[in-house]
């Protein structure tokens, strides 16, 4: 079989995701989706001494249904938020808590079932004053079939509020470990040329994540597409291969200190941001 398959099929799968969407883009939006197989709202946190104010957005899903992560594997459908709207915000961060590895179809993806929290850390213009935060969100789910869905939410989060939320708190503890936490060692990246992009060898020298471990490989450039990661592990080096190649067939540049791999196992997972040459 080629090797461009899973790239036509994710291909495939958007198009169809697109233009599912776009039947429905007219339905009135809200809090809920159309069908209330997923809703979503915001949980409003707190304000920190230094300015910052930590909130997150409730995803919270039928039973069966999951929805998929930043980076959500071939079978998935990458979730985009547009902060249109919103008031009093110089930037905003979501951090994404440790995902699920699972499968779609005999393809993988990566993501959460039943309920996800996102944190979100807000810098305000003024953080003397409220921030006005909305939000909408472009979400795949799934169960037997995948659904397009558009969720907006909106939430008013005070200066005064100092009060940590439990429920926030946990799903940022909930977070990849650090390479210093999972005692990286050496991450190499070696780059060659392949007949339609470039084919990327990545070891990372670690101890193990527990079983049988994931990589997930990312760019800083939306427009390159990167293969689901071939993973495998002798002793203290974990090794993933994959493909890259740009939507448009396009040459392009590959940025080694840009790139973010991240290991998924079953003990815990770990955030690697960069690589040397190798």
């Amino acid at each position: 079989m080629p090797q461009t398959w899973p790239m036509m099929t994710r291909i495939l799968i958007l198009l169809a995701f697109c233009a599912t969407f776009v039947a429905g883009q007219n339905a009135p939006a809200s809090a809920q989706s159309y069908d209330l197989v997923v809703q979503a709202d915001v949980l409003e946190g707190w304000r920190a001494e230094n300015g910052q104010h930590t909130a997150a957005i409730r995803i919270s899903l039928n039973p069966g249904w999951k929805t998929y992560w930043r980076a959500p594997g071939d079978a998935g459908i990458p979730p985009t938020f547009v902060w249109r709207g919103s008031k009093n915000i110089r930037d905003i961060q979501i951090a994404w808590p440790t995902p699920d590895v699972m499968d779609q179809n005999g393809m993988r993806s990566i993501g959460y079932h039943d309920e996800v929290i996102l944190p979100v850390t807000i810098t305000p213009n003024d953080p003397s004053k409220p921030i006005r935060l909305k939000s909408r969100m472009d979400i795949g789910v799934c169960r037997d079939i995948c659904v397009p869905q558009r969720l907006t939410v909106t939430g008013d989060l005070g200066a005064e509020q100092t009060k940590r939320d439990g429920r926030i708190a946990a799903a940022l503890a909930d977070r990849p470990y650090s390479e210093k936490e999972a005692k990286v060692k050496q991450v190499t990246c070696r780059i060659s040329p392949a007949k339609d992009g470039l084919d990327v060898l990545v070891k990372v020298k670690m101890p193990s994540a527990g079983g049988e471990e994931v990589a997930v490989i990312e760019t800083n450039d939306p427009r390159v597409w990167v293969a689901e990661a071939a993973t495998s592990r002798n002793g203290g080096t974990l090794t993933a291969r994959t493909q890259m190649v740009h939507v448009d067939g396009k040459g392009f540049m590959l940025d080694r200190s840009a790139m973010r791999i991240t290991v998924l196992g079953t003990s815990h997972a770990v955030d690697i941001h960069g690589c040397e040459a190798g």
